[in-house]
Order: C-alpha cells, then sequence, then structure tokens
C-alpha cells in the first residue's frame, strides 16, 4: 500500500502540469439577415461564451460581447432608432469590422450606425 501511495504523489505533479488540451475555437454566431430579427436575437443570444452587458434603464439596446472580446452585438429594443435592428462589431487584425441587419427604418440604421463608428475612435483620457 505504501509503494502505491508513493506513486500516486510522484504522479501527481506530473499529471497537474501536463498541458491542457486545447478544444475547438469559438467562433461567434454570424449574422444572417435572412433570418427574422426574434429569431436571429434568440439564437444570438442562447450561444456560449456570451456576456451581456450592463443594461441601463430606457436605453433601448441590449449589448453582448464574446467573452474572448473578439465580438460584440447590439440588438434594438422598441423606441431604437432604425428598430428592429441586429448588428456585430468584430475586432481582427487591429480593426473592427461592424456588419448588421436592418429590419426597420432605413434612416434609424445609418443613424445607428454611425453611433457604432463613432464608438471604435473613442479612448479613454
Amino acid at each position: 500500500m505504501r509503494g502505491l501511495c508513493a506513486l500516486l504523489l510522484t504522479a501527481l505533479p506530473l499529471c497537474a502540469c501536463a498541458p491542457k488540451p486545447q478544444g475547438p475555437a469559438f467562433a461567434p454566431i454570424a449574422l444572417d439577415c435572412a433570418m427574422p430579427f426574434d429569431a436571429q436575437a434568440a439564437r444570438i443570444t442562447a450561444q456560449p461564451h456570451l456576456l451581456p452587458a450592463s443594461h441601463a434603464p430606457g436605453e433601448p439596446y441590449f449589448f453582448y460581447s464574446t467573452d474572448n472580446g473578439r465580438a460584440s452585438y447590439l440588438i434594438t429594443e422598441k423606441g431604437a432608432p432604425g428598430h428592429p435592428a441586429i448588428m456585430m462589431q468584430t475586432a481582427e487584425g487591429g480593426q473592427v469590422k461592424t456588419v448588421g441587419c436592418a429590419y426597420g427604418d432605413q434612416k434609424g440604421y445609418r443613424q445607428l450606425l454611425a453611433y457604432l463608428d463613432s464608438l471604435k475612435t473613442w479612448t479613454r483620457r
């Protein structure tokens, strides 16, 4: 019994330091503007690795970001410019790309797009 314990005690540190196997890389769901707004919003918010941002009362948007920070979504609520609309921003190679699905008012959607694009250049002072 003592020999088995000694063997386990020497093997345990080796197991603890072994590299963990890498799982497949998480890829955020891309937008599919052929899907209805409600179905697409439900599909996006059900994906793993997605974190909701705090939602300010009266703000007509819900923001979600992937836990690796590479993608963010904006889903409008009633009262938002362009509602219903869903937008996605991805960060790759130092660039931020914005795409979206305009289900509602096109003028409001363009306002929303301009708002999101303005956030790309915002920095803290």
